[in-house]
C-alpha cells in the first residue's frame, strides 16, 4: 500500500486519466475526493470505490470558492489533505485564426489559474503533513500540435508553475510540486474528440507507427501507475520536476518519410 493512509484530491476524475488516478489511488491505501461535471459519472467512480474511502464534489473548477470548497471537504470527511492531483482541463481544438481572446482566458482559466487556485488553498494543510502536488500536463507543453494552440500554451504556463513551485515551495515548507506530461491517451473524451473530427469509431486501432511505435496509444492506467510514485513517499525529496510520459522522444525526433 504505497499510499496507505493519504488523502488526495483528484480534480477532473469522474473519467479519463483522472478517473484512473483517483482509483489507483485508493487500491494504494489513500481516500479520495473525486471531483469533476458530470454526476452520473462521477456517482459510478465513487461506486467503484471502497466504501468510506470516497467523496464526490460536482462543480466547475473555475467558480468562485470552488478551490476552497474541495479542500474544505477533504479535511471534514477525512481529517486532513496529503496531496492534489491537478487533473481537470479543457481541451479543444484552436489555431490562431479561431481563438479569441475570451476563449483563450477561458482555457488559461480552467488549465491554469485553476490548478495555482486549489494549490493554494490546499497549502496550508499540505505543509502541515509534508505534502504534494502532482500537476498533469501534457507533452504539447513542448510546442503543441497546430489545432491545439490555446491548450498548449495553458498546459506549457502550467509547466512554468511546476518548476517555480516546486522549487519555492519545498524551500519553505517540505511541499512538493512534480508534473507529468502524458502524450496521446485514449479516454473517453480523446475518443469522442476524434469522431466528431470524422474518423470512424474504431480509430484508435489503426494508427501509424509514426505516433504510436507500440501499435497503439496509451492508456489511463498506465498514467496513473506513473503517478502513483509520484504520490508516494518513495519519491523522497524530488521536487520542481516534469516528466515526459510519451512512447517516443518528443524532442529531437523527426518524424520519419513517408
Amino acid at each position: 500500500m504505497r499510499l496507505n493512509n493519504k488523502v488526495i484530491i483528484v480534480t477532473g476524475s469522474c473519467t479519463g486519466i483522472g478517473k484512473a488516478i483517483a482509483l489507483r489511488c485508493v487500491a494504494e491505501g489513500a481516500s479520495v475526493v473525486v471531483h469533476g461535471l458530470e454526476q452520473d459519472l462521477g456517482e459510478a467512480v465513487i461506486n467503484e470505490i471502497e466504501k468510506d474511502k470516497g467523496v464526490l464534489q460536482i462543480e466547475e473548477i473555475t467558480n468562485e470558492g470552488a478551490p476552497e470548497r474541495l479542500v474544505e471537504l477533504a479535511v471534514k470527511t477525512f481529517g486532513k489533505l496529503d496531496a492534489v492531483v491537478n487533473n481537470a482541463a479543457m481541451i479543444l481544438s484552436s489555431n490562431m485564426e479561431t481563438t479569441d481572446l475570451a476563449f483563450l482566458r477561458k482555457v488559461l482559466d480552467v488549465n491554469t489559474v485553476a490548478p495555482f487556485a486549489l494549490i493554494k488553498a490546499a497549502f496550508p494543510y499540505l505543509a502541515k503533513e509534508g505534502g504534494c502536488v502532482l500537476n498533469i500536463g501534457s507533452v504539447n507543453a513542448w510546442s503543441g500540435e497546430p489545432n491545439l494552440f490555446a491548450y498548449s500554451v495553458s498546459k506549457g504556463a502550467l509547466m512554468t508553475m511546476t518548476r517555480n513551485l516546486g522549487d519555492t515551495l519545498f524551500r519553505e515548507s517540505g511541499v512538493r510540486v512534480n508534473q507529468i506530461n502524458p502524450g496521446w491517451v485514449l479516454t473517453e473524451t480523446e475518443i469522442q474528440r476524434k469522431r466528431s473530427q470524422g474518423l470512424k469509431d474504431d480509430w484508435y486501432k489503426d494508427i501509424s507507427s509514426v505516433y504510436a511505435p507500440a501499435g497503439r496509444i496509451l492508456w489511463p492506467s498506465e498514467i496513473a501507475a506513473a503517478a502513483i510514485y509520484w504520490l508516494a513517499n518513495e519519491s523522497g525529496p524530488i521536487s520542481g520536476q516534469v516528466v515526459d510520459l510519451e512512447q517516443y522522444p518528443l524532442i529531437g525526433r523527426n518524424p520519419p518519410k513517408n
